[in-house]
């Protein structure tokens, strides 16, 4: 069954749903668009099969899948270049994090030639946003970041790793096409990765210190949502389980506009500075981050453990799901089994004290409580 969702973006969700595209296209009178995407999807069969059905239905798109696992501000400049050389008229993003956040932030780039930085939401800089953007489709493949239904896009810089937030409603895809079947195949530690980076969005939104009941009810049924399909969709998946953990991520995307946390700042550094998959970064983190929010914050906890049916509704019991879903998904606990040293520690440090996901963590978290929990997980 294919059902539409409007929120506010147009959200066409089923099974087979990706068939829409090229009708799409047709009625809204494009004919070349730029598909973004990374290495890993462009060589997929479903990838292929894509394209394929779009030449067919008569469209000329212009691929383009130069880009890091962790983007970065050159992959945006030549995937504009790309748009340009090509004369393209709309884009096309097709992937995870990576090539969703790339697709947006060429949008952006089109018709806003500055330096990409400037318009860094950390600074200010959305303000400068004021031209039209191309039409932008968002099509995921993984169920982790939600960023087909993002506004933002985030891209490190090449120099410091450093990652800078693009923002703005403009930057919202124009529809989206919610396929699970296109993540049907993804191998398992790819959907167990993707899959905790969604929990942890839906978490880390229901624990974020501002006010936004709205989103606190989404979360709650992200979390619901993932906890009932996150083991099957990674061990033995099926459309039901790859359904739900689709909408789930889709709602930690809608859910984190409140806010995140202690756990993506962790996180962050080990992907700019080591180039380690967020989902698997934000993973392993997600255990100890979250049982340094418990004090001060025992009743959404309760409630987060009421979500999962514990038996206990504590914050250790949730602490304790999160390490024996880890364990059932194949994740490790500790940061050593993934290249992480003890001289890395310092640097991380840095990098997660100037990380902006913190400041809307439930309680401060100081230089020396990231080391900690750094060497906790280590």
């Amino acid at each position: 069954m294919i059902s539409q969702f409007n929120f506010p973006t147009i959200i066409r969700f089923g099974a087979g749903v990706i068939k829409e595209l090229p009708a799409y296209l047709l009625k809204n009178g494009f004919k070349k668009p730029l598909i973004a995407t990374d290495p890993n999807v462009f060589a997929l069969p479903f990838f292929k099969t894509i394209i394929t059905d779009l030449k067919e239905a008569g469209f000329e798109p212009e691929i383009f899948y130069d880009i890091h696992k962790n983007p970065v501000k050159s992959d945006v400049y030549k995937g504009g270049d790309a748009y340009d050389t090509a004369k393209c008229d709309c884009i096309i993003g097709i992937g995870g994090g990576a090539g969703l956040d790339v697709a947006r932030a060429i949008a952006l780039r089109i018709n806003h030639r500055e330096d990409l930085f400037k318009y860094d939401d950390l600074i200010g800089g959305d303000v400068y946003i004021t031209n039209d953007v191309p039409v932008l489709i968002t099509i995921p493949t993984t169920a982790g970041t939600g960023s087909e239904v993002g506004r933002s896009s985030i891209i490190s810089d090449d120099e410091t790793h450093q990652k800078k937030i693009l923002f703005s409603p403009k930057l919202l895809a124009a529809i989206v096409f919610a396929d699970p079947m296109l993540t049907m195949e993804l191998p398992a530690f790819i959907t167990a990765a993707t899959g905790m980076d969604a929990l942890t969005h839906n978490m880390e939104a229901f624990l974020a210190k501002n006010y936004h009941p709205i989103c606190d009810g989404i979360a709650l049924e992200g979390i619901k949502l993932i906890s009932e399909s996150l083991e099957k969709a990674t061990n033995n998946p099926d459309i039901e389980s790859r359904s739900k953990m689709l909408l789930g991520s889709m709602m930690g995307a809608i859910a984190f506009q409140k806010g995140l946390g202690v756990v993506h700042s962790l996180a962050h550094p080990l992907s700019s500075l080591l180039d380690i998959h967020h989902g698997l970064a934000n993973a392993i983190n997600i255990p100890y981050g979250l049982r340094f929010n418990i004090e001060g914050n025992e009743d959404k906890f309760k409630r987060i453990a009421q979500t999962l049916e514990l038996k206990e509704h504590t914050g250790e019991a949730v602490v304790q799901y999160l390490f024996d879903l880890n364990t059932k998904i194949n994740i490790p606990h500790k940061l050593s089994e993934i290249g992480v040293k003890l001289e890395h520690i310092e640097t991380l440090a840095d990098l997660a004290l100037a990380d902006f996901a913190h400041p809307n963590n439930p309680k401060p978290v100081s230089r020396e409580d990231f080391k900690k929990l750094y060497l906790e997980a280590l």
